[in-house]
C-alpha cells in the first residue's frame, strides 16, 4: 500500500486492512500503533514528498533527454576546445527564510522580521567547472534586454580571460540553460549567431533539472545567503553576493559530474522520478559516478 501511495495515512492503512479480507483474513480491528511499528520493522519511514509532474516521464520528455544527451556526447567529441557553462536565474526575497525553529515545550518559536519585505531580487549566474564565472542581481525579474546585458558581460570577462591565458586554440563556449521564453527570444538568439565563433547555445529538456546542475548551486546558495541572516547584519544584495564566494571549486565539479549520472538513464528511456533519485543508489556500496 505504502509503495502504491507514499501518501498514504495509517487510518487508511488500518481501514483497507480491516475491508480485506484476502490478505488480511480475520482481522476485524488494528491499531494505528500497530502499523506503524510493522511499517517501521520493514525499514519504512516518514520522507520529504517529492511532487513529480505528470509530464515529466512521458514518452515526449524521454525523447528530448534522450535527444539532449546525445548532443552533449557529440559535443564532447568535438576537436575544438570547449567549455560546458550552465546558466540560469533565481530569485530572492527576505520574506524566504526558516519555516521552523526550536524553543523550549509549551513556548512558541519567534524570531524578529523586518516590517517590510522589500521588492524580489534576481541573480542571474554561470557556473563552470571551476566556480562561478559570472553573476549578477537586478531588483525584479530578468527579462531579454537584462539577459542580454549579462550575456554581453560574460563574453567580455571570458574573451579577456582568453587573451591574458592564450592556448593553442580559441575556446568555445557552450551556454547550456533551460527553456524559459526569454531565453529563446528572436534577439538571443541573433546574439548567438552574431558570436557563433565562440558561443554556442544548448537548451535542456523541459521538466528536467537534475540535468541542470546549477539548480544544485542555487539550492546550496541560498542556505548561505540565510546563514548571513541579511534581515538583520548585512543587506541582502551583499549577503547574496558574498554566499556566492562561500562555496568552494569542488562543490561545483561534483555537481556537473552528479548531473551526467542521469546520462545513461536518460539514453535508455527511464522513468526519473525526482531530482535526487533515490532509486539510483539502492546501497551506498553500488554508487558510482558515470563521468569517471
Amino acid at each position: 500500500m505504502v509503495r502504491g501511495n507514499n501518501l498514504i495515512r495509517l487510518r487508511e492503512i488500518r481501514d483497507k486492512v480491516i475491508a480485506d479480507n484476502v490478505n488480511f483474513e480475520s482481522i476485524d480491528d488494528v491499531s494505528l500503533a500497530t502499523i506503524d511499528r510493522v511499517l517501521r520493522r520493514q525499514k519504512t519511514r516518514m520522507k520529504q514528498v517529492y511532487r513529480v509532474p505528470y509530464e515529466r516521464n512521458s514518452a515526449q520528455h524521454k525523447d528530448l533527454r534522450y535527444e539532449y544527451v546525445q548532443r552533449i556526447l557529440q559535443l564532447d567529441a568535438m576537436a575544438r576546445p570547449h567549455e560546458y557553462l550552465f546558466l540560469d536565474e533565481a530569485g530572492f526575497n527576505l520574506q524566504k527564510r526558516r519555516q521552523r525553529g526550536r524553543n523550549i515545550i509549551g513556548q512558541r518559536a519567534i524570531t524578529e522580521v523586518p516590517g517590510q519585505w522589500g521588492g524580489n531580487i534576481t541573480l542571474c549566474a554561470a557556473m563552470g567547472s571551476e566556480g562561478l564565472v559570472h553573476r549578477h542581481a537586478v531588483l525584479g525579474s530578468y527579462n531579454t534586454q537584462r539577459l542580454l546585458t549579462f550575456l554581453e558581460e560574460l563574453k567580455d570577462i571570458l574573451l579577456d580571460h582568453q587573451q591574458h591565458h592564450p592556448g593553442p586554440a580559441h575556446h568555445i563556449y557552450v551556454i547550456i540553460w533551460d527553456n524559459v521564453c526569454f531565453h529563446r527570444t528572436n534577439q538571443i538568439r541573433e546574439w548567438f549567431t552574431t558570436n557563433s565563433d565562440h558561443f554556442l547555445n544548448v537548451c535542456l529538456p523541459t521538466n528536467s533539472p537534475f540535468l541542470n546542475p546549477i539548480e544544485e548551486f542555487f539550492s546550496s546558495w541560498r542556505w548561505k545567503v540565510y546563514d548571513r541572516q541579511p534581515y538583520t547584519r548585512e543587506n541582502l544584495l551583499r549577503a547574496m553576493e558574498l554566499a556566492c564566494d562561500d562555496i568552494p571549486a569542488e562543490a561545483f565539479q561534483g555537481w556537473i559530474r552528479h548531473s551526467r549520472v542521469f546520462f545513461p538513464r536518460c539514453l535508455a528511456r527511464d522513468n526519473i522520478a525526482c531530482d535526487v533519485d533515490e532509486v539510483m543508489w539502492p546501497d551506498a556500496a553500488q554508487r558510482h559516478d558515470a563521468a569517471q
